[in-house]
């Protein structure tokens, strides 16, 4: 069994408020960042030249988090076959180190990655914790087994996670399945080794059905996105998400009425696919998951996407006005 790592403390470095930050930035960056050196407001954690966090039990997780989906080769690519290929290419070790080390200097704490089967998440993270000194958190997205709930979270335990959650797909299988029984038992198993646990899903009923359940959740993760992008989903197009892959365009089906329903769930939730997988701007995506409720944003992100993505995420986060009450 691997030696379990610690990472729960972690100081993060800041440069972006500092005159160095500022070489190299965008319009909108470079903007931003002489609005903050005057001062920003105090809302949902801001301050001046920082990125904004929320805490989920004793962890604190910055409100932007960078996904590792791409790190993988893990691309909802529409009908374009090579993009899972060009991620693998480009996303070598040294670069997957790299986009850690820009997030943390960005203020991005938290990465989510999976260890499941075929992902290097777990080896690329000891390697950047030990031969680069990172402290960014891990937030496990697991895959438990009907028949073996524990094994799977177990590696995710041993090898330095903060939390973890059971991926969407499964979340939306076992809730329609009515197996929620399993995502309680996992949710517990997590919990009682010390990490903040939560469950994924694309639909909105595996959140329901968690909450009819009295499921012990400290945390939902729930895609989030708006309609309005050209290859949003067609009319006839009616299948659940885990049900068309084959179409790949689409990955929250009801976000009105997720939006309606997070209103009266008092725990924290973290959106994703809150750019519909690259199809909407940062300044609108961010925007639609912030101001209709979402407490934290994943997004996978390329290195050269990091900064921008972190000045609109605090801009954003300083402005809105929540439809939702914040919740961590």
């Amino acid at each position: 069994m691997s030696e379990r790592i610690d990472r729960r403390e972690f100081v993060r470095r800041s440069v972006l408020g500092s005159t160095a930050a500022a070489l190299g930035m965008s319009f909108e960056e470079r903007a931003l960042l002489a609005q903050e050196t005057k001062g920003a407001g105090g809302k949902a954690g801001v301050s001046a030249g920082e990125m904004p966090c929320g805490k989920i039990g004793d962890v604190k997780i910055s409100r932007l988090i960078c996904g590792g989906n791409l790190f993988n080769g893990y691309a909802h690519s529409r009908d374009l076959i090579y993009v899972s290929e060009l991620l693998k290419n480009y996303f070598t070790d040294e670069k997957i180190m790299e986009t850690l080390e820009i997030c943390e200097e960005r203020g991005i704490n938290t990465v989510v990655a999976s260890n499941g089967e075929g992902a290097n998440s777990i080896r690329v993270l000891r390697k950047y914790w030990g031969e680069r000194g990172g402290g960014i958190q891990w937030l496990a997205q697991v895959n438990p087994d009907e028949k073996d709930v524990k094994s799977n979270i177990q590696v995710a335990i041993d090898n330095g996670a903060v939390g973890a959650f059971v991926v969407g797909n499964i979340g939306d299988a076992w809730s329609r399945s009515g197996k929620v029984d399993l995502l309680g038992k996992s949710v517990d198993f997590i919990k009682a080794n010390g990490l903040i646990a939560g469950v994924a899903g694309h639909s909105l009923r595996t959140v329901q059905k968690c909450e009819e359940a009295g499921i012990n959740a400290d945390f939902y993760m729930k895609t989030l996105h708006s309609t309005d992008y050209w290859s949003s989903r067609r009319p006839g197009q009616d299948r659940e998400v885990i049900d068309s892959y084959d179409e790949d365009n689409y990955w929250c089906m009801e976000p009105e009425e997720t939006v309606e329903f997070m209103k009266k769930v008092d725990k924290p939730w973290l959106a994703y696919k809150v750019l519909a997988a690259g199809a909407v701007h940062p300044r609108d995506g961010f925007r639609y998951a912030f101001e209709n409720g979402a407490d934290f944003a994943v997004v996978g992100m390329f290195d050269f996407q990091v900064s921008e993505d972190v000045v609109i995420a605090k801009k954003v986060v300083s402005g809105c006005k929540r439809r939702r009450p914040w919740r961590a």
